[in-house]
This record gives structure tokens, sequence and C-alpha cells, in this order.
């Protein structure tokens, strides 16, 4: 197996080795828009490498890795697909909707597999989770409470073409609340405020938000992201039902401090950033991408899928801009 990187910065350098420890990948090359940067990454995984991602797609490739910068995703997936490439592409599919139903569209007339990384949906927590709910052991579920609550700002440099948060941050908690639940999100209504740098004012964004999703069953969730946890780096998940309740992400590194006399819980180090809290699911989701490759495994995490977690992103969005709810099924 032939596996291609385009893109080797932190996380496609990440990728990069961990393709090269799995088994049946006999194949490795690399590609970035810093040729040298490439040629790095490759000599010190003893991988191939190639001046140019031009260069990359025509090498004969057997598989696609894209992690290279958003505004570049959705033409490296249709070039892969037209190359009849499987492919897997880190979020966003595109940095706008009619990007994403271009490749939406064309995936659809095509057989090409298209796998879009939501690591989450590896993580062995919200895996658990996702088995509770199907097999009814909570009851039915009312409400959910999630969030993604970075240790620190991204650089400056980043904000203006993040997306913003909620593309940005919150799209894995809607997307992962998707997958948990089973359900669709029909409703929102976000709001946003600004109380660290600048730079978020700047860029039109915000650095800290909550969401109140509504889905088609009548349960919520309460979705909560910000820029500024220096306690550490939080993301859970609680599922409450009607005969049980469960929680992700609550073990000992988790980056809270009981105010409760006497409690010592918990008593970790909390995780610094998201790819030491989800290293494992990062790798599991590579593995599965390989799996899918060889044709053992279908796609488990479509271009639909992120499809329709950019749709509840864009609808928080306009509900902070406009203080108002917005519908996604039926019209806005």
């Amino acid at each position: 197996m032939r596996i291609g990187v385009a893109g080797v910065g932190r996380i496609g350098a990440f990728h990069a080795e961990t393709l090269r420890n799995l088994a049946g990948v006999d194949q490795l090359v690399l590609a970035d828009a810093y040729s040298g940067r490439a040629k790095e990454v490759a000599t010190s995984l003893g991988a191939d490498w190639t001046e140019t991602v031009d260069d990359l797609l025509a090498s004969n490739l057997d598989g696609l890795v894209v992690a290279v910068a958003t505004d570049a995703h959705a033409d490296l997936i249709l070039r892969g697909v037209d190359r009849d490439i499987p492919v897997f592409c880190e979020k966003p599919v595109a940095p706008d909707a009619a990007g994403t139903l271009a490749v939406v569209d064309r995936v659809a007339r095509s057989s090409v597999p298209v796998q879009i990384g939501f690591q989450r949906r590896f993580d062995a927590g919200y895996t658990a989770a996702r088995e509770a709910v199907a097999a009814g052991r909570l009851g039915w579920v009312h409400t959910l409470r999630g969030g993604t609550l970075d240790a620190a700002p991204p650089p400056a440099a980043y904000i203006p073409v993040s997306g913003g948060i909620f593309r940005d941050c919150s799209v894995h908690d809607f997307d992962i609340v998707r997958w948990v639940t089973g359900r669709e999100v029909v409703e929102v209504y976000a709001a946003g405020a600004n109380r660290g740098e600048d730079f978020f004012r700047e860029a039109d964004d915000v650095d800290t938000a909550v969401a109140v999703l509504t889905f088609d069953d009548g349960a919520f969730a309460t979705i909560s992201a910000t820029r500024y946890n220096a306690a550490g780096y939080d993301v859970r998940l609680d599922v409450l039902g009607s005969q049980d309740s469960i929680s992700v992400g609550l073990d000992d590194r988790l980056p809270l401090r009981s105010a409760e006399p006497g409690v010592g819980f918990p008593a970790g180090t909390p995780y610094p950033g998201f790819m030491e809290r989800f290293e494992a699911a990062y790798r599991r989701e590579l593995g599965a991408f390989a799996d899918i490759v060889a044709g053992r495994a279908e796609v488990t995490c479509s271009v639909y899928d992120a499809l329709a977690a950019f749709r509840i992103a864009e609808a928080c969005d306009r509900s902070r801009r406009e203080h108002r709810p917005v519908r996604i099924e039926g019209g806005n």
C-alpha cells in the first residue's frame, strides 16, 4: 500500500508517523508547500518525498491524506477523487458552504471513498457513549452538555483564516453530538463575547461562545467554547438520560478543581492540548483509513457528516450575529 501525505505541519507529520508504523503501509510519500519541510520529515521517517503536491498526486498512490491549509482541502479532495484515489482529509471539507456542497456533489457521483477527520469518533469514551445510547442503557436522552475549552489562544494570524470559533472549534462538538445520539439538530441559539485579545474582535470573531441545540426528537444540547481555559485543555460530553447518565472525559486529567472540602479528584495533570488528549483517537482514525484503502472497511465519517456539522456551525454563527434562533431544517 502506497500512501501519500499532502502537508506535513504538526498534524500532517503526526499522521505520517502513524502511517509509517501501520502494518500494510509499504510506502509513504510526503509533500508540502515547502519542499524542504517534506524532505526533512521524510528523512526522519525513512519515507519518500516529492517537490510538489502535483508530483505527489502523480506518483501512483493507493491513498491520499490531506493535511494542508483549509483553503486547499476541497481542491485536493476532488483531485484525489478524479484520480480514483481514496482520500482522508482533515476538517473542514472547504472553508464555505458552496465549496463543501461542490465536494459533496462530486463525491456523490463517485465510488471513491472519502473520509473526513473528526477524530473524536475514534475516541474510546465517545465510542462507549454512543454504544450506551444505541443500546438504550440511558433510557431516553433529554440533555447533552459538551464543549471544547482551549488552554490558550492560537496564534493571532490563524484567527482570520480559521472560519470563526463555531466552524473551527465547536464543529467537533456538533459532529460528535450527532454521532453519539444518532439524531439531527433542527434549531440553534448561540451567543459569543470577547474578553481577551483584540485580534479576535478585529477578525470579527469571538473568544468565548455558547450554543443551545434542539434535536429532532426534542432533546437539547448545550455546547460551550473558549480560547482561554488556562487550567488545561477541557473537552467533555455529558449524556443525561431518563434512566442513567454518563460523561466522556471525566477522568483524573480533567482540568477542574473541586470546591468541596476533602475531595482529591481529579488528581492528574491536565492535557495541554488536543494532540495529547486525542493521540490514540488520531492513530485509530488513520488505521481506519488504511483499512478503507485496503478494502476492509467503509467510511464512517463522510463528506455528508462534515456538511451536517458545518451547517450547524453556520447556523450558530448566524444566530450569534442576529441574536435569534435559527432553524436548520425547513429553512432559516
